[in-house]
């Protein structure tokens, strides 16, 4: 949505406008600055969708077949140069089995970051959600008393129509969460 073609019934100046502006500021900005910070880790997202791949295990299938095949006696015009167990295959294996999991937490770790920035961005609008329907469930209000319509003996309105706490909020689930993620075991000596 343009910032120019949003009709809004607050004046331009509002605090509450401006907050919705700068939200959808931000918001359109996030892709625009991720894409702008190519680093490292575009790298290892795109080698962990390659290596993820059907492709690269049947890759990995031919080569091991391969490999067991000649070292095995099995390709009489090749000469065996690993023979069993196999131990530079092993060594090999394992060196890209290091890599691919490097790979993947280094992807993974660009996720949760990417993650922590979108629950930020979801925190901050159903902050800002939260404050709209307020608003307009006061604006329906003063609309029920105009026309008649009596809200006072309404209990749940008026709860709804107080300032949501994110403080008592954060507090409770605070007290809600594991005091330690990791428990580390006490070593006796």
């Amino acid at each position: 949505m343009d910032d120019k073609n949003y009709n809004s019934p607050l004046p331009e100046k509002s605090p509450f406008h401006e907050r919705i502006q700068n939200s959808r500021r931000i918001i359109k900005s996030f892709k625009a600055k991720a894409d702008a910070k190519r680093t490292f880790a575009e790298v290892a997202d795109y080698m962990t969708a390659k290596f993820g791949s059907i492709r690269f295990l049947t890759l990995n299938v031919i080569w091991f077949t391969i490999w067991i095949a000649i070292n095995t006696n099995l390709t009489p015009w090749v000469d065996p140069f690993d023979p069993f167990p196999f131990g530079l295959l092993t060594t090999i294996v394992s060196l890209e089995a290091i890599m691919l999991a490097i790979f993947v937490l280094i992807s993974q770790n660009r996720e949760s970051k990417i993650n922590d920035v979108r629950e930020e961005v979801d925190l901050q609008l159903d902050i800002i959600t939260e404050e709209e329907i307020t608003k307009l469930l006061e604006m329906a209000e003063k609309l029920m008393n105009k026309n008649g319509i009596a809200t006072a003996s309404d209990t749940m309105l008026k709860e709804m129509l107080e300032p949501t706490n994110t403080a008592r909020i954060e507090k409770s689930i605070e007290k809600q969460a594991p005091k330690e993620s990791f428990p580390v075991p006490k070593l006796e000596i």
